[in-house]
C-alpha cells in the first residue's frame, strides 16, 4: 500500500471532519495540491466559509501545495476586504446601490495583494489568520491564534499578532537541501519506501536518497 487515495474526501474513518481540501472545493479560485488536510468544524462540510471577502470579480486565487495540515477555525482573508484608502472616507457607499453605486471605485484604486499562497507541507494551528497576498514558505509553520501580516520563509516557525520569527527549524543549508529534494513531488511508492526519513530530522540521510 502507498498511503490513502489523493482522491478521497474523508480519509480518515475516526476523524470525519478531516478533509483533503482538494476534492471539498468548487471555488475555481481556491486550488489545492494533493494530501492537504483541512480540519473543519463538527458538522461543517463548508471550507470556503472560512476564505473571506473572496469576490470573484476581485479574481485572486487561494493556492494551497501539496501535505499541508489546516487546523480548525483558520481563516484567510482575501483581497475583498480591502477599502478605498485615498478619499475622505473609506466607507463602502457603492455597495448599497439605490445611487450610491455611481462612486463604484475601479479595481485599480483597491489595495489589492495579489494571490494568497499556502506552498507545500506546512502546518497552520488553530484560529489562524491569514491576511490577503501572504506567501507562506515550504516546511513553515504558523502557531496557533496567530496573525499572518507578512511573507513566512520556509521552515521557519512564526507566532503571535502580528505572526513574528520564532525560529528556523533547519540551517541554511539544511533548508537549500529540503528544498532542492522537494519530497512532496515523489511519487506514492518513493514517498512509501522513505517515509521513514521524512518524518526523521535527519536532512542529509534523506538527501542520500533523494
Amino acid at each position: 500500500m502507498y498511503g490513502p487515495s489523493p482522491l478521497t474526501i474523508k480519509p480518515m474513518a475516526a476523524a470525519p471532519s478531516v478533509r483533503f481540501l482538494k476534492n471539498i472545493t468548487t471555488n475555481p479560485n481556491i486550488i489545492a495540491g494533493d494530501y492537504t488536510l483541512v480540519h473543519l468544524p463538527d458538522g461543517v462540510d463548508d471550507f470556503e466559509r472560512f476564505v473571506l471577502y473572496h469576490y470573484p470579480f476581485m479574481g485572486d486565487k487561494l493556492i494551497f501545495g501539496k501535505f499541508c495540515g489546516i487546523a480548525r477555525e483558520v481563516k484567510f482573508i482575501m483581497n475583498g476586504s480591502h477599502h478605498k484608502m485615498t478619499g475622505i472616507s473609506t466607507y463602502p457607499f457603492h455597495i448599497l446601490a439605490n445611487g450610491w453605486e455611481k462612486v463604484t471605485p475601479p479595481i485599480s484604486e483597491l489595495p489589492m495583494k495579489g494571490d494568497t499562497v499556502i506552498e507545500n507541507d506546512v502546518w497552520i494551528g488553530f484560529n489562524s489568520v491569514i491576511r490577503p497576498g501572504i506567501r507562506i514558505g515550504n516546511g513553515a509553520c504558523v502557531a496557533s491564534c496567530s496573525m499572518v501580516t507578512k511573507d513566512v520563509p520556509p521552515y521557519s516557525i512564526v507566532g503571535g499578532n502580528p505572526a513574528k520569527l520564532i525560529r528556523m527549524r533547519f540551517s541554511d543549508e539544511e533548508i537549500d537541501i529540503l528544498q532542492n529534494i522537494a519530497w512532496w513531488d515523489w511519487p506514492a511508492d518513493k514517498l512509501t519506501e522513505h517515509l521513514e526519513l521524512i518524518v526523521n530530522g535527519d536532512v542529509m540521510a534523506l538527501a542520500k536518497v533523494a
